[in-house]
């Protein structure tokens, strides 16, 4: 191979992709995924053939990665949505750090339609229209990925995990867990669940992640739950109303508190609650999870979280491995913490069970 060629292959004039593959044992294919943070390589192997590259000053040149799209300045955003709370905050980030680095924002909006989402995957939508491409909050296919990866684009998921591809989203299991614990120490025992379901194919393992936080957590503190007060909703404020109006109508005793897989939900129930007269938390206390520009105002106790670092995160991670940082492209657990307000408090003691 000309010395030319091997310049253009990698950072350093005499390292090729073809040298870090033969160091490693593996194709070259696998050595431009690994490098690149797309899906489909495992982590020891990607930690292998990043040590490896790194060993003999191996970088991948920001012409290389521009090849498959023409370096088009542009990267894609995949959103089911963007008129729910975490989608446009994320959004607002990812917006944030494209303008701050001299690029566009591409967005492709499912609307939480599948017909949307079988046209968007076809070539002839990405293709040479974006250098790289921030999923939010949904699983991919095994086929989509696969069609990602002969487009051959930077790739991270924002907003939870999706098997074999690279992401950043809190810990969701631990960020319920923490919620649910904080009704327990304040001496709930009586503790019904208000929990988002999959109604879209997009949504992928946050709920469920969000729902087994609390189970597990109430069951080690030997807390058992009524089937009836398993109550589901979709993340939004009108069904955060529906779900408590089921709850409430429910025959038998009531809980005294209420937990929330979502900010929304919560304001949703807190909303209507006071519409039915049920006092917040002399009655029922409720928490939520993600820190929602209102939650504040209405004095919910939230696990908060930031879509917007979050968005802001995964886009940088995106444009670095363009500019040629081997392995910027990685999964990161964001941070999450308990906002104690005026949402939650001990129970009455004539409600405690």
């Amino acid at each position: 191979m000309a010395r030319t060629e091997r310049a253009q292959r990698g950072g350093h004039p005499g390292v090729s992709i073809e040298d870090v593959a033969a160091a490693a044992g593996v194709s070259t294919a696998t050595v431009s995924r690994a490098v690149r943070g797309l899906p489909r390589v495992s982590p020891a192997t990607r930690e292998k053939i990043l040590r490896i590259a790194g060993e003999l000053g191996y970088v991948a040149s920001s012409s290389a990665s521009g090849l498959a799209t023409g370096r088009t300045r542009t990267v894609g955003v995949l959103a089911p949505y963007v008129d729910r709370w975490f989608f446009f905050k994320a959004i607002e980030g990812v917006d944030r750090e494209l303008h701050a680095r001299g690029y566009n924002l591409s967005l492709f909006n499912l609307g939480g339609q599948r017909g949307a989402r079988e046209r968007l995957f076809s070539k002839t939508m990405v293709y040479k229209q974006i250098d790289a491409l921030l999923v939010l909050c949904m699983s991919l296919t095994h086929e989509e990925i696969d069609d990602l990866q002969r487009i051959d684009i930077p790739l991270i998921v924002v907003g939870g995990p999706v098997e074999d591809c690279p992401s950043i989203g809190i810990d969701d299991y631990a960020a319920s867990a923490l919620a649910t614990s904080h009704l327990i120490k304040l001496g709930h025992r009586d503790i019904a669940l208000l929990h988002g379901q999959d109604d879209s194919d997009l949504n992928f393992a946050v709920p469920r992640l969000r729902v087994e936080g609390f189970t597990d957590t109430m069951a080690k503190a030997g807390c058992a739950m009524p089937a009836h007060w398993d109550i589901y909703g979709n993340f939004t404020v009108g069904s955060g109303q529906e779900g408590f109006d089921e709850l409430w109508s429910k025959p038998g005793r009531k809980p005294t508190a209420l937990f929330c897989a979502s900010d929304e939900m919560a304001i949703g129930a807190i909303l209507q609650a006071r519409r039915r007269g049920v006092r917040v938390p002399e009655d029922l206390s409720v928490v939520g999870i993600d820190n929602h520009e209102f939650s504040e105002a209405l004095g919910l106790t939230t696990v908060a979280q930031d879509p917007v670092d979050q968005g802001r995160l995964g886009t940088r991670m995106l444009l670095d491995e363009l500019a040629g940082a081997t392995g910027s492209v990685r999964t990161t657990v964001a941070s999450h913490k308990l906002i104690v307000r005026e949402t939650t408090a001990p129970p009455r003691l004539d409600k405690q069970g």
